[in-house]
């Protein structure tokens, strides 16, 4: 058809279009043509997934008339197929796409065959794809392998590419509707009274009667779906975090600017190797602005947080934990530095007299990290505890004569 116009607008062509397409079935007859091999799957072990363009629907935001991506879904034993339509495509749509075909067909295949399109294939290469992650590990879950075709060899999809131009020549000719949901409840309405019961050409057996026979074959679908993830790449900070929606996640040490693969939902939030896929860190989705680290991951230098010095101060004796919790309740973060100065006085003086000196401020009602250190400057400890009578305690009367004999000797001695 595109030659016949050709011809009559720049060549002032007069015949019709017959005259065009008799001749150059003439031409093909006479070339040779290369035998193709006919591609038989056994019941559940593959299917044939390709894009095409669907009918044009009404979109909610703009609305004019924009035409959608039609995803198809073909299973090779017994040709059933599921249609489905999108307006837009992106990696978690095209793996959203293959669930909801997996769900409605109630089971998975082995193996899934497709395009080199980006959002399956990363890096098309016959014998080693670089696949999608998120399409990877939506296959894996579901029991499925992905199988790309060679680059600009359609025909390994055959059925596939058979089951879109279905589509598109039989329902969805010419129609537009208002409403995405109108136009898949149409589609999905053609599919089981018509696409489901015709006789299919090459297996000369209705469709619906062969899925019926494949359909024990397909892999049984997991109890819950599966859960969608972000990913992307991250590089690790000097602060040793990787930022995801504004909040920061600690790598292991060692990862200071160096780049990690990184997985999120709304729960989790993962660091992967980007070599060797081996899952680093694991954190739950921390607020916007908030870090979150393992305790082992923290560098020596950090500051310890208040609830780890609270918990140190009890330990360290009851007094102090009580003293510390006070300032702490009284006046917040900023009394880290005051528990701290406690804590450290406990290790210089020990922790049985700093204990002593923390009841003492409690019972007064000067429960300050500056009362304690005073009364253990001023009145430094002794090694040693005196009592009211011990053999190293004189009697006053010694005192008193030593006193006496000194300052009678010191006057007999002036004139």
């Amino acid at each position: 058809m595109a030659i016949w116009q050709d011809l009559v607008s720049d060549h002032g062509f007069r015949a019709g279009y017959a005259s065009v397409r008799r001749f150059i079935v003439k031409v093909q007859g006479g070339a040779s043509l290369e035998e193709r091999a006919v591609i038989e799957t056994a019941p559940g072990e593959e299917a044939q997934v390709d894009y095409g363009e669907g009918p044009m629907v009404r979109h909610p935001q703009t609305g004019k008339y924009r035409r959608t991506r039609l995803f198809v879904m073909t299973l090779g034993f017994s040709r059933k197929s599921v249609r489905l339509l999108t307006f837009n495509s992106s990696s978690r749509i095209w793996a959203s796409l293959h669930e909801t075909a997996f769900r409605r067909l109630n089971g998975a295949t082995r193996i899934v065959v497709l395009d080199n399109l980006k959002e399956g294939i990363i890096q098309p290469d016959i014998y080693d794809p670089k696949i999608n992650p998120l399409y990877r590990d939506l296959l894996a879950y579901y029991g499925a392998t992905a199988l790309p075709c060679r680059v600009k060899d359609p025909d390994r999809k055959g059925k596939v590419e058979s089951g879109v131009g279905h589509a598109q020549r039989t329902p969805l000719q010419g129609l537009r509707f208002e409403t995405l949901e109108e136009a898949q409840a149409y589609l999905d309405r053609w599919e089981a009274q018509w696409a489901d019961t015709r006789i299919h050409g090459t297996t000369k057996r209705q469709v619906a009667a062969m899925f019926a026979e494949e359909q024990p074959y397909l892999v049984p679908l997991p109890i819950e779906p599966f859960r969608f993830y972000r990913h992307g790449t991250r590089v690790v900070h000097l602060d040793g975090c990787v930022e995801i929606d504004s909040a920061y996640y600690h790598a292991p040490p060692g990862w200071l600017g160096r780049a990690v693969h990184v997985q999120w939902d709304e729960y989790r939030v993962r660091l992967i190797h980007p070599v060797t896929w081996e899952l680093l860190r694991e954190y739950a989705v921390q607020r916007r602005g908030f870090r979150r680290a393992w305790p082992t991951d923290e560098p020596a230098r950090t500051p310890p947080r208040i609830s780890k010095l609270l918990a140190n101060a009890s330990l360290t004796g009851n007094n102090i934990g009580a003293l510390c919790e006070t300032m702490h309740r009284r006046d917040g973060e900023s009394s880290i530095r005051r528990i701290q100065g406690v804590l450290s006085l406990a290790r210089r003086y020990g922790d049985a007299i700093v204990d002593e000196v923390c009841a003492t401020a409690l019972e007064v009602g000067v429960p300050e990290y500056r009362f304690v250190r005073r009364c253990l400057d001023h009145h430094p400890p002794v090694a040693v505890s005196l009592r009211q009578v011990d053999p190293l305690i004189r009697e006053l009367s010694h005192y008193r004569d030593l006193i006496t004999r000194r300052t009678e000797g010191e006057e007999g001695a002036h004139p």
